[in-house]
């Protein structure tokens, strides 16, 4: 996942759009970065580092060939684009999700880690079948996810750039093509008359090579994995409580005596459930189509739809393209801890319903480096109200959305939050009332938020290594998020009733959408921070997220309290892999972090309140 790029022409190609191109790239994908350009012979640059250090770092004077990317590492430590073998030169923004498969499918070598591989595989093993377009066309057909992708043919004098979901976009300005991955780089240089790549292969005349081999020059830094190496460790597996917790619950709901300002009847029925006021009853449809109406007006793409890859927000995608029948583009803000199954699940969305992704990528190392200060503050600290803070880095979603829709000029965005996700606990362990009336997850309005980080600044106190770089990206992100007025935000399931298992079969009957190895639940597992947070909340107060979203919907009718306890007894337990992927990826060892958290005294040994 990443940002593309090119410039192709007769004249020299000035600098100023180069540097504009990459800065755009830049956005898309900072992990890693590669040029390939040709002023009298073609050559290769790649470095470990973002594409505007290393458009830098390159001459940009004469040239008439610039391809560029900004990479978003997905898989692959050591693999970096574009990807050069066979002689051809492949810039893939995507994820190939079948890319194992078709290797052992297809009898193919394979030599390194990176997806984009398997592109060069297949067409060098069909390049007897005549016809570049002909070759995108088997590659098409047989790899499954998101392909938007530039390969340059430089002994055929021929690059082919091609798109199976949109995200490519065409055109030409006198006597340059250009190429890009989102429509407003190319509208930002002028261009006009702009082809969209969507299912289209267009192919462009480049000079033809002089020699076989194209010259490489690798630019390498010493950093840390961005993508998790973790090996399974029995050992590390063992450390992680599996002890069932002794609760008083609610007898109607799941609510245990460690919920936060819980109280009980006589009947042992709790406040949360007689306060309860019903969040799956969906408002009539014909009032959200007469909302929509006005966005329909032209056959263009008429709304954004926030897009993390979980089980809500791809029902919601498949909602609105085939039942309220608009033309979306899809957003994505990787912050650094989205789960390698929720970007395949994008994938496999998008290439399916050939939807645009527009990603906006984060310094992934920096954020990080952030999760890890605040994890190591909290672990000299234990505190349950401080816990949120681990996934402060991700609010920028929300500031980043407000520029996209500026840039693609549509004002309509479309969300596919479930109504159970409401959990109260969150806050409640800082020290803050819950909210009956309220359906927001989070801490809405300026008063509100004032309150919520006072209680922050409290606990910060008692541990100092709080105040660290990481603050400032907090604050703001919390502005975007809760404080900043927000227009034409629009909830899906406002208008559609939210039923799980129709959620859960139909994206993997009709879209073969993805689970994860180490639960059976399909909920939060694109989040990375997830299952360590549950652990916390489990191992510390005997419940998690999964007790206040089951009994929301026993509350609302949707499944029994037997059935719900069962399933939060299954979705409770410990994901050992994604804790150790986890922990890889922020750079805190497993055995210390699960160690603090294991001896921290448990809240679930204290008498409940009646």
């Amino acid at each position: 996942m990443c940002g593309i790029f090119g410039i192709i022409g007769n004249d020299v190609i000035p600098k100023s759009v180069i540097k504009k191109l990459a800065n755009f790239a830049f956005r898309r994908g900072q992990d890693s970065s590669g040029i390939l350009t040709y002023k009298k012979e073609y050559k290769i640059n790649k470095a470990d580092y973002d594409i505007n250090k290393l458009v830098g770092k390159i001459n940009k004077s004469k040239y008439k060939v610039f391809l560029g990317i900004g990479r978003l590492i997905t898989n692959g430590n050591k693999d970096n684009q574009p990807y050069y073998r066979y002689g051809k030169i492949i810039f893939h923004n995507g994820i190939i999700v079948n890319d194992k498969a078709l290797f052992k499918e297809e009898k193919l070598n394979r030599y390194d880690e990176i997806d984009t591989e398997i592109i060069a595989a297949l067409i060098k093993k069909y390049s007897k079948k005549k016809g570049l377009k002909k070759l995108i066309e088997i590659v098409l057909s047989k790899c499954i996810g998101t392909i938007s992708a530039a390969i340059a043919f430089p002994d055929l004098a021929k690059l082919v750039i091609f798109s199976n979901n949109g995200s490519l976009y065409f055109s030409k300005k006198k006597n340059f093509y250009y190429f890009s991955s989102e429509l407003y780089h190319l509208k930002s240089l002028g261009c006009e008359n702009i082809l969209k790549l969507n299912n289209k292969i267009k192919i462009i005349d480049i000079p033809k090579a002089k020699s076989k081999e194209i010259d490489t020059k690798e630019f390498s830094v010493k950093r840390i994995p961005l993508v998790s190496n973790t090996k399974y460790s029995l050992t590390k597996e063992k450390l992680l409580l599996k002890a069932k917790p002794t609760l008083v619950r609610c007898t109607k709901c799941l609510l245990p005596h460690t919920m936060p300002y819980i109280s009980f009847d006589k009947e042992g029925v709790c406040n949360y459930c007689k306060a309860y006021i019903s969040k799956n009853i969906p408002k009539p449809l014909n009032e959200f189509l007469e909302i929509l109406k006005p966005f329909k007006k032209n056959n263009t793409n008429n709304c954004i739809v926030p897009f993390s890859g979980g089980r809500d927000s791809s029902y919601a995608l498949h909602l609105i393209i085939n039942e309220l029948d608009m033309k979306p583009i899809t957003y994505t803000y990787d912050w650094g801890m989205t789960a390698d199954i929720g970007r395949r699940n994008i994938s496999i969305m998008c290439s399916k319903l050939g939807i645009e992704n527009i990603i906006v990528a984060a310094d992934i190392i920096k954020k990080r480096d952030n999760i890890k200060k605040n994890v190591l503050a909290w672990l000299k600290n234990p505190n349950l109200g401080m816990v949120s803070i681990f996934t402060a880095g991700d609010k920028h979603f929300f500031n980043y959305i407000e520029t996209i829709k500026k840039e693609t000029g549509i004002s309509l965005n479309l969300w596919g939050n479930s109504p159970f996700e409401v959990t109260h606990f969150k806050a409640g362990f800082l020290g803050i009332n819950p909210d009956f009336q309220t359906t927001s997850v989070y801490q809405k309005g300026l008063l509100k938020q004032i309150k919520y980080q006072s209680l922050r600044f409290k606990n910060m106190i008692k541990s100092p290594s709080y105040f660290n770089s990481s603050l400032w990206d907090t604050l703001s992100g919390e502005y975007y998020r809760s404080i900043k007025q927000k227009n034409n935000y629009h909830y899906v399931f406002d208008y559609w009733k939210w039923d799980e298992k129709e959620i859960e079969e139909t994206l993997i009957n009709d879209y073969d959408w993805q689970t994860s190895k180490d639960t059976k639940t399909s909920w939060r597992i694109g989040d990375g921070t997830a299952a360590f947070y549950n652990y916390i909340y489990y191992t510390i107060a005997g419940f998690t997220e999964h007790d206040t979203f089951r009994s929301n919907q026993i509350r609302e009718g949707e499944i029994s309290r037997a059935e719900a306890l069962k399933l939060v007894e299954e979705n409770n337990l410990p994901r050992y892999e994604s804790l150790a992927q986890y922990f890889d990826l922020i750079g805190i060892e497993f055995d210390k972090a699960i160690k603090i958290i294991n001896n921290v005294p448990k809240l679930w040994h204290q008498n409940p309140r009646y």
